[in-house]
């Protein structure tokens, strides 16, 4: 029973308060394709700051947090800050597509059609999940769910101002 309570307690908390993971593993390789088709690659991505954000169209949590993650992208974007918004493989290409453009997201929207880049950091299931990557591509936190708006920005800003 007790094998049994404590993941189930541990997902009930992250799913209705969040929570973050600190971590410093390399963030895995995989191939995003964004709305327009272009392709790249995690590696591409070395020598900026990165929030590769895991979300859907249907997820409340994911649309709410949204007006933050553009603020986030507009104001650090100059100091070398990127956002990789995955879609998830359920989220119908249209409706990503349509709320792309309806909500002008100004950073990179991709399309995870096959599931294999949701698969590859950490077979991500539920969303939002974000991972904050540094500029060598490390992993430096994941985000799971709501997390605390203040600990983001400051992380942010002390991964930006590393080198």
């Amino acid at each position: 029973m007790k094998k049994i309570v404590l993941p189930a307690v541990l997902a009930v908390a992250a799913i209705a308060g969040g929570f973050m993971m600190t971590s410093s593993k390399a963030a895995p390789d995989v191939t995003f394709t964004s709305l327009d088709g272009r392709q790249f690659q995690t590696a591409d991505l070395k020598g900026k700051v990165v929030l590769v954000k895991f979300w859907a169209t249907s997820c409340v949590t994911c649309i709410a947090q949204m007006p933050d993650t553009i603020g986030y992208y507009n104001t650090y974007h100059d100091k070398g800050y990127e956002t990789v918004a995955v879609a998830m493989s359920y989220d119908p290409p249209n409706f990503v597509k349509n709320y792309t453009a309806d909500k002008k997201l100004p950073f990179t929207v991709t399309l995870d059609s096959d599931g294999s880049a949701a698969r590859a950091f950490d077979d991500i299931k539920f969303t939002p999940v974000s991972f904050l990557l540094d500029r060598q591509g490390n992993i430096v936190k994941r985000y799971i769910g709501n997390y605390d708006k203040k600990d983001f920005i400051k992380t942010l800003e002390n991964t930006l101002a590393q080198n």
